[in-house]
């Protein structure tokens, strides 16, 4: 059947970035009438056993027939896709509908053909599995559900990758082809595959930045200073393991090396393969440094070149252009406007940052936004106890600028499998994708903690940052990251006390804390402290200020092996006289004891103890000592006075590529006080050929400590261990989505897409919320219009005494405290007085649209809602009824679907909770029936993305059962793309 070609407009969603397999990226695009010469280029360049597998006869070449079909599509009944690379094609897939006799047809058919072709050269990189997630979404949106595939059997790679995508398949064998056939329904299975798909791909796209085999930095000055030239001597210092090249197309003629490193004056002119350019050139220079790299094959770039969507609308429009261009080769972008990247694994050791020193390396993984607040962090963990050594290091580092292509989410998905990395610390200025951040955080989280803090809490995100639109408040989005696993923090300092913290000790196994020290009134701060962050702590036991090292050691020893204590909090203040304890010697004496019971976490907090915060550190004099390369014993986590507010410049020497302006240098300790964990000298003080950071690891079963200088703040890290490592436990054992027999999926279906045909969004009236709901079983009570005295009487005969009559104006409704409601109107005297007092005192009956309902059993008024936010997708909210309640912002907030598990915890979550639980002698809440309607709601919004918003206000929850009083419920087409559609990048 044919038809013409254009049936259908353009359909420029479905355009798409993707990330191969191999960490490339390529691009996704309808195949249109302008393609015929790449398409005869493309299949010239295919092997003659892949046209054979594809056509199942030799077909050397494409007909003037073959083409015109293949070019010509009306995007309904036939569609053809083509993923692309430096604007050739690569790969095709293309869908035929047809009919039960397997004959071209038209809707309402909805099974399809489908067939693909991937040049020989890009098999192998996940190139058909990522058309065949995209076509499957076309197909879905044209109304196919099902797709049918002929496969010779010798075609292995073919039917694997319809194997493997996890759709619900029948196969069958005739005729010397295979017959594969699919629903394209998302399963569990199908959405599972897809997920660990994009997790390798965008993970492997970050391991190539972050351990790339040679690095060329473009932009590397002919004279000292300016940033290239700083970044490429950062480079060369950190003693980069693999090839480092400097760049400068300035360089005159014959001039073959910059600062001891191999110069030239192209990317083209390198005799080999680059895997990192980093891009240090004016903003209206970097499209032709892009061009070079990506005919060189650079598999990514650094951009922290500024002038890009930070500057304003042009820069904005100059950034896109960039990412465009960088991802029509293939090639992934940390930046524009980025501070840079650090990996410090020996096999790496790699500065390609304007941080003119190399952290120590650990085990944190630590990403920011902000170039000054990712220098304040590096400067802050170097700082905690004289320097951070062994496991207490960075293992790597990104700050990504602008993050116009390489976000936290990629990272993330770097980080989950990371062997490196133990601990993940995050400042973030704006989530630019909520709904996967949310996704990718929980799966990090039950393996490793995820610290975050997040900056623009109040107000807009930063200029050069593109951000979706959210209706949720900051705390709203604050509690679901909690409820994924995330630590939130409110500061940098929280975030390095927390880190230190997971870093180094074993996660408590519950909220009780062991006080003991040298000091009464430390160890009283402490306890309050404990108190106030919910923590459940023994009585501090005081050791006097003549406590000798053994006396701290032997009562550690004694908290610790307490099976009533979960967690022990030591306090030190300076000894005077002849008793004082010298601090190398109490810090081993708390390593020691500490040692003997590795399951449970130690903290120091100490006043004006440098000696103590060193030894923690270094273990030094009664503690083993180091040699070189041998690993150290204990660490401590803190300076000994309070630190300084970061500065808010951006550390780095040499001039802004943009703004010529000369850059700051940052602050560090002198090479004299830079401590080394394995006694060799800093780097910047080794030979060449010794360059990099010290390496140290922990001994298997031994902690760091880490030392506070403020009670408060080792608790309140203690506080967040807890509440991470119960969350750990609860997620061991999710919960399950119920089913109820008594939902009828399909009948509210048909009602949705019955009152979806009147228009493009809607609010249902009351009839069809009641009939909507009703579908799921949730029962509203019918409340009838009452727009006379004599109209509310007769409903109230309909409905039975007793009853309450309600107006419903917007400025009146749920506004019980305004005294628009009466309530127990036991006869038709006591409902027409009513009545009168309400239009005596508000108006008209047309002003108050005053309502009567039949009275529900006393209990607690709630509020539920659902709603879907365009950023972070289905959110299931509730709280208690009334103003008090919105005053105080004591609403709790879950992600849709919401588990039997996470319906219970969301009922107690508020502050009022004790409400529904018989505070004060009242008689308790039936929160069983409560925590149903929580998973009633949660399954309707689920499963049926059109239901836009509802809400049930108020439900009353009686000592038995609940009784839905109000409800209303929005209706909007879903969108054409959601959470079960196709990975792809962020469109530019």
């Amino acid at each position: 059947m044919q038809t013409s070609p254009d049936r259908h407009e353009y359909p420029a969603h479905w355009e798409a970035d993707v990330v191969l397999r191999d960490g490339g990226t390529a691009r996704i695009r309808p195949i249109t009438v302008d393609d015929a010469d790449r398409l005869v280029s493309f299949y010239e360049q295919v092997s003659d056993e892949s046209k054979y597998y594809r056509f199942f006869a030799p077909y050397p070449r494409l007909s003037a027939k073959d083409v015109h079909r293949f070019t010509h599509h009306d995007f309904v009944d036939r569609v053809g896709l083509a993923a692309t690379v430096g604007g050739e094609f690569i790969a095709t897939v293309r869908y035929d509908r047809i009919g039960p006799d397997g004959t071209p047809a038209s809707g309402p058919a909805d099974e399809a053909e489908v067939a693909f072709l991937v040049q020989d050269a890009h098999q192998g990189r996940g190139v058909a599995s990522a058309l065949l997630e995209h076509i499957a979404a076309v197909a879905r949106e044209r109304g196919i559900r099902r797709f049918a595939a002929e496969v010779l059997p010798a075609n292995t790679k073919m039917i694997k990758v319809f194997t493997d995508a996890g759709y619900t398949q029948k196969r069958s064998f005739e005729d010397g082809v295979v017959r594969l056939e699919f629903d394209l329904e998302p399963t569990d299975r199908s959405l599972a595959v897809q997920y660990a798909r994009e997790h390798r791909a965008e993970a492997r796209s970050v391991q190539r930045l972050l351990a790339p085999g040679s690095v060329a930095v473009i932009g590397a000055g002919r004279t000292p200073g300016g940033v290239g030239r700083s970044v490429l001597g950062n480079i060369r210092d950190a003693g980069f393991t693999g090839r480092l090249y400097a760049v400068n197309k300035a360089l005159p003629e014959g001039q073959k090396e910059l600062d001891g490193v191999p110069a030239h004056r192209s990317v083209r002119d390198i005799d080999g393969p680059v895997d990192l350019a980093v891009v240090a050139v004016p903003a209206e220079h970097v499209p032709e440094v892009v061009t070079e790299c990506g005919e060189h094959g650079v598999q990514g770039l650094v951009v922290v070149s500024a002038g890009y969507a930070e500057s304003g609308s042009d820069g904005r429009e100059r950034q896109r252009a960039l990412v465009r261009q960088a991802r029509t080769y293939g090639m992934r972008i940390i930046g524009p406007n980025a501070f840079g990247i650090i990996n410090t694994s020996p096999q790496v050791r790699l500065n390609a940052s304007l941080a003119p020193e190399t952290p120590r390396p650990g085990r944190i993984g630590l990403f920011a936004q902000s170039g000054a607040i990712g220098i304040a962090l590096l400067s802050r963990l170097h700082r905690r106890g004289g320097g951070v050594t062994g496991v207490t290091g960075v293992s790597t580092f990104v700050s990504s600028g602008n993050r116009a292509d390489v976000s936290g989410n990629d990272v993330l998905q770097y980080w989950y499998e990371d062997p490196d990395t133990d601990v993940v610390l995050m400042y973030l200025e704006s989530i630019g994708n909520p709904r996967k951040f949310t996704r990718l955080a929980r799966r990090t989280a039950a393996a490793k903690p995820l610290v975050v803090v997040q900056g623009a809490r109040h107000g807009a995100a930063p200029q050069g940052h593109a951000v979706r639109a959210t209706r949720l408040p900051h705390a709203t989005v604050s509690a679901l990251l909690r409820q994924a696993g995330v630590i939130r923090v409110d500061t940098i300092t929280e975030l390095v006390d927390a880190g230190l913290l997971l870093a180094r000790q074993p996660l408590p196994a519950g909220p009780r804390v062991a006080i003991l020290g040298n000091s009464e009134s430390l160890g009283l701060l402490t306890y309050d402290a404990c108190l106030a962050e919910g923590l459940r702590p023994h009585p501090p036991q005081d050791l006097t200020t003549a406590a000798s090292a053994a006396d701290f050691h032997a009562a550690l020893a004694r908290a610790l092996a307490d099976d009533r204590c979960d967690a022990v909090v030591v306090t030190a203040i300076p000894a005077v006289g002849e008793g004082s304890v010298a601090d190398a010697a109490l810090a081993e004496a708390l390593r020691s004891a500490a040692a003997a019971a590795p399951a449970k976490p130690v903290l120091v907090v100490h006043v004006e103890l440098g000696g103590l915060a060193e030894a923690l550190s270094a273990a030094a004099s009664t503690a083993p000592q180091i040699e070189a390369g041998k690993p150290t014993q204990i660490a401590s986590g803190s300076a000994p006075t309070e630190e300084r507010p970061p500065t808010e410049e951006r550390p780095s020497s040499g001039e802004h590529p943009s703004t010529g302006e000369r850059l700051p240098t940052a602050e560090r300790p002198s090479t004299a006080e830079r401590p080394s964990a394995t006694g060799r000298p800093p780097a910047g003080e080794r030979p060449p050929a010794e360059a990099g950071p010290p390496t140290a690891e922990t001994p298997e079963g031994a902690h760091l400590i880490p030392a506070y200088p403020a009670a408060e703040r080792a608790v309140r890290a203690l506080a967040q261990a807890v509440t991470y490592a119960q969350w750990r436990r609860d997620a061991a054992e999710p919960g399950k989505v119920p089913e109820y027999e008594d939902i009828e999926e399909k009948g509210a279906a048909a009602l949705i897409d019955g009152l979806l045909a009147r228009g493009q969004g809607l609010t249902l009236g009351t009839d069809e919320t009641c009939d909507l709901l009703g579908h799921y079983g949730i029962h509203v009570h019918r409340a009838l219009p009452a727009p006379t005295a004599d109209a509310a009487a007769e409903a109230a005969r309909t409905l039975g005494y007793p009853v309450a009559l309600k107006a419903t104006a917007p400025h009146l409704r749920h506004r019980a405290d305004l005294g628009g409601v009466r309530l127990d109107l036991a006869d038709e005297d006591q409902l027409r007085r009513s009545y009168q007092e309400l239009t005596e005192l508000f108006g008209s009956p047309d002003e108050l649209r005053p309502v009567v309902q039949r009275m529900a059993p006393r209990g607690v008024d709630v509020v539920v809602r659902a709603v879907i936010d365009p950023a972070a997708g289905a959110v299931l909210s509730f709280g208690l009824a009334g103003a008090a309640s919105q005053l105080l912002g004591d609403t709790a907030h879950r992600l849709i679907p919401v588990t039997d598990r996470e319906a219970t915890s969301l009922v107690r979550s508020i502050r009022t909770a004790p409400l529904l639980f018989g505070w004060r002698g009242s008689a308790p809440a039936d929160t069983r029936a409560l925590e149903e309607l929580l998973l009633r709601v949660s399954r309707l919004v689920d499963d049926h993305p059109e239901v836009v918003a509802v809400t049930l206000e108020p439900v009353v929850v009686a000592s038995h059962g609940l009784s839905v009083l109000g409800a209303s419920v929005r209706l909007a087409p879903p969108p054409a793309r959601d959470d079960l559609g196709p990975r792809t990048l962020p469109a530019y």
